[in-house]
Parts: structure tokens; C-alpha cells; sequence
């Protein structure tokens, strides 16, 4: 195996190639753990650049699993790690979204650093995961929505999990959800909890060939877009969404982030439950924030508050609540 004086030496900006090669050996188990955390460690002392983002995404989607997928089915995603324990924000847009009639390919996992990650609520809503993954692209097709469970898309991962785990901390691995989506989404809602950080994941999503994408950041850290004030957005492609949101530009009600503090999955699950069926709130209101900005993204709308209407007529009139059940009976 590789040591780590064998490893490109990330104190400084690793070339494209340089970048590719690291990250084939990693994924493809070329170098020892140690020479591995040692690499990843150092990676995040000095901070990845969008190239090195873009080469660790594109090893990886070279390993993975894939499904097909419609060539307008969106993703709507964060990278986690915000440490804010909100609820399942993006699970819900992507019901609220699928309802209005856009594809969604939802790539997720269950919870890391939060109590229950969207695999988590799915499954306590009734989901089944293993049907749910093995039927993802027959619900894509027929319901407009599957889920793509991450674990069972990546093997490449499993090698990374453990060292992860001893490391206990961030590295560039944290940035990969959304960026190694199975159905190869080019159009992406993504939530980065580090607004200093959104252009450089940005840059690493134009290098990946994204059509259409926004990288949003709330500016209290939180990894979509925040009903607490403003929101730092950066676009991929011809996106017509400001620099800067508030949730007054969607026309809800501004609301403390602790006010949609999440729980254990039953605890989730229950909330989106009762949001799915008419509760409104401040939960309901950074939905149709989010999925506002979803909707502008997937071209069906191209100003944020006609978006959050749309979104809320598909909550209202039941669409989104229908669509979950019938997503329960597939699995």
C-alpha cells in the first residue's frame, strides 16, 4: 500500500490529475488508513479548493451505483453538519416539489451528526429502504419521486466509514452527498452549512457539469436556506435566484431557527406528517421557502413568492401528503 510520503502532499493545491489519482487510490483502497486520515486531515487544516472537491466527487460517482433517472429530476440536499438539529427540511420540499410535478431523485443517508436523517424519518413514516432502493427508479418514473440511500449506492464508501470515524472530524468526504447523487441530477438545490465556502463548492459543481444549481447557505451556518434571515446563494448555470435571500422574498413569515428544532426520528416524522397535512407554522414556512427556490431552480417558476404559492397548493390541496402514501404502499 501507498505511504504517506507517497501521497500528493496537500499542504499546497493539489493539480486536477493529482487530485484524481489521490482519490482513485483512496476509494480503491491503494493506500494504508493511516497514510489515508493522515492525507484527509491535513486536506481540511488547509482547506480543499473546487478542484480537489470536484475530483473527490467525480472518483467517487465513477464507483457508484446509478439508476436512471429523467433528464429534469432535481435533488434537494444538504451536506449536513450544521449542528442546528432542525427537522427534515429537505425531505419535505422534495414531497412538496415531486407534488408540483418536477422529478426528484432524493440522495440521502441516515442521521451523522443530527438525530434522525432523512432515511430515518422516511423509514418511521412507513418506507421500507431496501424496497424503496430497490424500486427507486420504477417510483421516479410512475410517482415523480424515489429515494436514493447512500449506503447502498456507494461500496466505495464503506472503506472511508471507519476512517472517518476515528478521525472525528470534518473532511472533504462531508462535502460528497450531494455532489454523487446515483441518478446523476444536473440540476441541484444544495445547502452548505459554511457561507464562505458556497463559491468554492459552486466552482466544484460548474467543473462537474452541472446545467442548473444553487448553493445556499443561511448566514447562521445552517445548510439551506434560512426562515431566520438571509441566505448567501451562489448559482450554477442560468438560475434566476438572487445573491441573497430572505424568506420575506417568498413571502413567509420570518422565524427563529430553534423554532423548527428537530428530534428523534418518531418526533420528525410526526411533524411532517402533521405538515403535510395543513399545519402551519414556521415549520411550513421554511418548506415553502426552500421549495420555492427548488421550483425557480427546475425552471417551473421564476420568481420566488409565485413558487412558495405553488408549493403551498400542493401542500393545501393534499398532493403532497396523497403522494407520500402512495410512496408507503409502493414499499
Amino acid at each position: 500500500m501507498t505511504s504517506v510520503a507517497l501521497l500528493p502532499d496537500p499542504s499546497s493545491p493539489l493539480a486536477r490529475e493529482s487530485a484524481a489519482q489521490a482519490f482513485a487510490d483512496i476509494l480503491d483502497a491503494k493506500t494504508s488508513e493511516d497514510a489515508v486520515a493522515d492525507f484527509l486531515i491535513r486536506l481540511a487544516e488547509r482547506g480543499e479548493t473546487s478542484i480537489e472537491i470536484a475530483e473527490a466527487a467525480r472518483a467517487l460517482r465513477q464507483r457508484l451505483i446509478p439508476i436512471a433517472a429523467p433528464a429534469d429530476a432535481i435533488d434537494v440536499c444538504g451536506t449536513g453538519g450544521d449542528g442546528q438539529h432542525t427537522l427534515n427540511v429537505s425531505t419535505a420540499v422534495s414531497l412538496v416539489v415531486a407534488a408540483c410535478g418536477v422529478p426528484v431523485a432524493k440522495h440521502g443517508n441516515r442521521a451523522a451528526s443530527s438525530k434522525a436523517g432523512a432515511a430515518d424519518t422516511l423509514e418511521m413514516l412507513g418506507l421500507d429502504m431496501e424496497r424503496a432502493g430497490a424500486q427507486a427508479e420504477a417510483t421516479l418514473r410512475e410517482l415523480g419521486i424515489c429515494f436514493l440511500f447512500a449506503a447502498n449506492h456507494h461500496p466505495a464508501m464503506r472503506r472511508i466509514t471507519p476512517i472517518r470515524r476515528k478521525i472525528g472530524r470534518r473532511t472533504i468526504f462531508n462535502l460528497m452527498g450531494p455532489l454523487a447523487n446515483p441518478a446523476h441530477v444536473t440540476r441541484q438545490l444544495i445547502g452548505i452549512a459554511r457561507p464562505d465556502y458556497a463559491p468554492i463548492y459552486a466552482e466544484a459543481l460548474d467543473q462537474l457539469g452541472s446545467d442548473a444549481a444553487a448553493v445556499v447557505a443561511g448566514e447562521e451556518g445552517l445548510d439551506e436556506i434560512s426562515g431566520a434571515g438571509p441566505t448567501r446563494v451562489v448559482t450554477v448555470g442560468a438560475v434566476p435566484l438572487p445573491a441573497r435571500i430572505v424568506p420575506e422574498d417568498a413571502g413567509v413569515a420570518r422565524h427563529p431557527t430553534i423554532a423548527i428544532r428537530g428530534g428523534d426520528p418518531a418526533y420528525n416524522a410526526a411533524a411532517l406528517r402533521r405538515l403535510l397535512t395543513g399545519e402551519h407554522g414556521a415549520y411550513r414556512d421554511a418548506v415553502l421557502l426552500n421549495a420555492a427556490a427548488a421550483l425557480v431552480l427546475a425552471g417551473r417558476q421564476t420568481d420566488l413568492r409565485a413558487a412558495a404559492a405553488q408549493a403551498a397548493e400542493a401542500i393545501d390541496a393534499g398532493h403532497a401528503n396523497t403522494l407520500l402514501d402512495r410512496w408507503i404502499a409502493w414499499s
